[in-house]
């Protein structure tokens, strides 16, 4: 079993006010099982800005460099949108320091303080008094590039 990492994100920018870029929004959804009569209209212009950002001035984004999530489905490279201004709680993914390092993880404050890593090849950092720890955001949404 592999020792937990905090060494697992890079963060690489904050949303520019003039960056959004509409693109066409299908009023179809996809299937992922059998293909589907295609529609031939568009629904609306989606913004990702508009899809990922709730707070511009409290959010940023950070790309994944390792594999301590890839069992929630965060993989490396992915980018993360990141806000700073929710609230986190139970369960959800948050990006934090610990000890000076940053660090993805699950939340989990019962029954005690744990960020939990979504690969079962890492144990789970137990958080004591004398540990350096900080919530930095709540992951609010990923991006991904296929190649």
């Amino acid at each position: 079993m592999q020792p937990p990492t905090a060494r697992d994100i890079e963060i690489i920018g904050r949303p520019e006010a003039s960056a959004g870029v509409a693109v066409a929004l299908a009023v179809a959804s996809v299937s992922a099982g059998f293909p589907s009569p295609a529609e031939d209209y568009i629904e609306q212009a989606l913004d990702l800005n508009d899809l990922l950002i709730t707070n511009p001035p409290a959010t940023f984004f950070v790309r994944v460099t390792g594999t301590s999530m890839i069992e929630a489905g965060i993989h490396p490279d992915d980018i993360l949108a990141v806000d700073r201004s929710r609230e986190a709680r139970h369960g959800d993914i948050v990006i934090a320091i610990v000890n000076g390092e940053l660090t993805v993880k699950e939340l989990a404050t019962t029954p005690v303080l744990r960020l939990i890593p979504r690969n079962s090849a890492y144990e789970p950092i137990v958080l004591r008094e004398h540990d350096d720890f900080e919530i930095i955001g709540k992951v609010t949404g990923l991006v991904r590039r296929f190649r």
